[in-house]
């Protein structure tokens, strides 16, 4: 007899098979993603479902989408317009191009930087800018904490605007929710600085707004009078990241730069802002963009996020991989690469690259940690040296490859950062600079230890087992 128990019953199965059918026939999915998917929709059915309907897709509305792209035509016209022969010869050539192509602008040559000593140093240096700026401040960070380097971030923004400053301040919805809630975001606002918070989704429900409930800013980005921009991997916060205090300390890299690379800087601050508190920009950027200096190198700024067109920012890492002729050294806290990401690595060491990756020992994020060993055994069995820090939980985001040309910024390798998050980066060719960087990532392996190849090839079954389909799920992570 059909009952109502029965059609219940059919009617999940139904529900069931279509996700299913829905995963499986998504456009623009990889075939791991794909496959990940399946079977987890086959072998946890309502778990499953539930898990697929809230970020199975990264769907984001028309409306939110285009308005993005209003936004950024607007905007695009004002990046600085150079010739970028310098960026454009030699093997770093598709890199740069690969990079022009994402963010729709030329490389720009007469660039200078600075890189933090530290975590603490680059707070001084950050603080000491704000405290001598003279016409805006526009900060964005995907942690704000309010401990003693957020505090002083924050009083440096109140001073700033008191003195008739114009700060614009953005912080994630999610990842800053502890300073959005505190009496130094209420402070910097009755200071008179403006505030955004990025990415809201009011009571956890994204459909309101247009867009998947954990896509996240993940991007750090700090522009001082429009002559001065920081990028890399550092949150606003401590290096003993209280939050998270038994991986502390937090180990991260910031760089200071001046020069064209700032405007490209804050127009993907300001495309960002644009797109959530509907202010325009465009007067605010009306004056020429920072000179080039003589003696400068050439650099790149790109935004990147689920509005890219899919495979982006894996295109992006792989260019500067493929542009390597004899070493890369790479440094991520999340390893979870697409099949075509951890191709270009493989590439790379089979092609006679020294490639070295160092991850952090102990991961915050245990299943993106235990994807990371995953890996292990086809990057070994290619001649990838890996290194396991011990310092603290690497959390800089660096490759450099052949002592000149270097890739720092927010983007792990992971899902999350090569599909969901909105990211932003800087590609720059300078001996010099990554000539720094590369020392900085030697002291890292200095203290870290390196993993035994031979161990990894000789794996209990039960262990490859479980390597393996880690690697089938990675693209869910």
């Amino acid at each position: 007899m059909f009952d109502l128990k029965t059609a219940a019953w059919v009617v999940v199965a139904m529900l069931h098979l279509a996700v299913i059918m829905r995963a499986d026939m998504l456009e623009g999915r990889d075939s791991s993603a794909r496959a990940a998917w399946v079977l987890l929709l086959v072998t946890l059915p309502v778990v499953g479902v539930v898990l697929y309907l809230l970020f199975g897709e990264p769907w984001i509305s028309q409306d939110f989408r285009s308005r993005e792209r209003h936004i950024q035509h607007q905007l695009r016209p004002l990046a600085p317009r150079t010739d970028g022969k310098a960026a454009t010869a030699g093997p770093t050539a598709n890199a740069f191009r690969t990079f022009e192509g994402a963010s729709r602008w030329p490389a720009a040559t007469g660039n200078t930087a600075r890189l933090a000593p530290d975590s603490d140093g680059a707070i001084d240096m950050l603080v000491a800018d704000i405290d001598a700026a003279s016409d805006t401040v526009h900060l964005s960070f995907y942690i704000w904490l309010g401990d003693h380097n957020g505090t002083r971030v924050a009083e440096a923004v109140c001073r700033a605007a008191r003195r008739g400053v114009t700060c614009r301040i953005a912080a994630d919805a999610i990842g800053s929710r502890g300073m959005i809630r505190s009496p130094h975001w209420t402070a910097m606002r009755d200071a008179g600085a403006r505030l955004c918070s990025l990415l809201q989704a009011p009571l956890g429900l994204g459909f309101l707004v247009g867009h998947r409930v954990d896509l996240r800013n993940h991007r750090k980005i700090a522009v001082i009078d429009g002559r001065i921009a920081y990028c890399g991997s550092q949150n606003c916060a401590d290096p003993a990241f209280l939050v998270k205090r038994r991986f502390a300390p937090w180990v991260d890299i910031l760089v200071r730069f001046e020069g064209p690379v700032v405007r490209q800087t804050e127009i993907i601050f300001a495309t960002a802002w644009t797109l959530e508190t509907g202010e325009d920009l465009r007067p605010v950027m009306a004056a020429e963009p920072p000179g080039p200096s003589a003696n400068g190198f050439s650099a790149i700024a790109t935004g990147t996020g689920p509005l890219s067109p899919r495979g982006t920012m894996t295109d992006m890492f792989g260019a500067v991989l493929a542009a390597a002729q004899g070493s890369v050294t790479i440094t991520t806290p999340y390893f979870a690469p697409d099949p075509p990401l951890i191709g270009a690595i493989v590439a790379a060491a089979r092609r006679g690259v020294r490639v070295r990756i160092v991850f952090p020992h102990r991961n915050d994020n245990r299943i993106v940690g235990a994807i990371s060993r995953a890996y292990y055994p086809v990057l070994a069995g290619a001649g990838v040296r890996i290194f396991e820090f011990r310092g603290g939980l690497l959390h800089a985001k660096t490759m450099v490859v052949d002592d000149t040309l270097a890739l720092i910024g927010s983007s792990n390798m992971d899902h999350r950062s090569l599909d969901l998050n909105f990211e932003n980066n800087v590609l720059l060719e300078s001996a010099q600079l990554a000539a720094e960087l590369s020392e900085r990532q030697n002291c890292w392996i200095a203290d870290a230890t390196e993993v035994d190849r031979d161990a990894l090839t000789s794996r209990p079954i039960a262990r490859r087992f479980a390597d393996n389909l880690l690697t089938i799920i990675a693209a869910v992570f």
